[in-house]
């Protein structure tokens, strides 16, 4: 398969972390202002950022606020994907989740990563 100028940005962490969970929506949103096709996947405890009002509340230092940085990646067009069994494994329902959240699960997932030029775990 022919590679596209797309790059995955893996959310691992959530509140426990917000650097580190900020960060990918920073990056991805700068992306698509470079013409990138940025995709952020949340998987493990970054599924916690889909859900409604937990964005809120997550703050780093010199970052601007996750809610605006999702909210501003999804107007831009950028596509954030969250991990089915993740949020089984968390007890979290599909419509516990933020508008804009596409579902997904490993065979989805690995026909996304093997088009990508990059992807990013954080």
């Amino acid at each position: 398969m022919e590679k596209e100028n797309k790059v995955i940005y893996f959310v691992t962490h959530a509140g426990e972390d917000p650097e580190r969970a900020i960060l990918p929506f920073v990056m991805a949103t700068a992306g698509l202002t470079m013409g990138i096709r940025a995709l952020v996947v949340l998987q493990g405890n970054g599924v916690y950022l889909a859900r409604k009002g937990y964005a809120d509340h997550v703050f780093a230092a010199n970052l601007a606020p996750l809610k605006d940085l999702m909210e501003g990646f999804i107007e831009a067009g950028g596509r954030f994907l969250v991990c089915v069994p993740c949020l089984k494994a968390r007890k979290i329902e599909e419509t516990d989740l933020v508008e804009g959240c596409e579902l997904t699960a490993a065979a989805a997932l690995n026909a996304e990563i093997i088009t990508a030029s990059a992807s990013m775990v954080y």
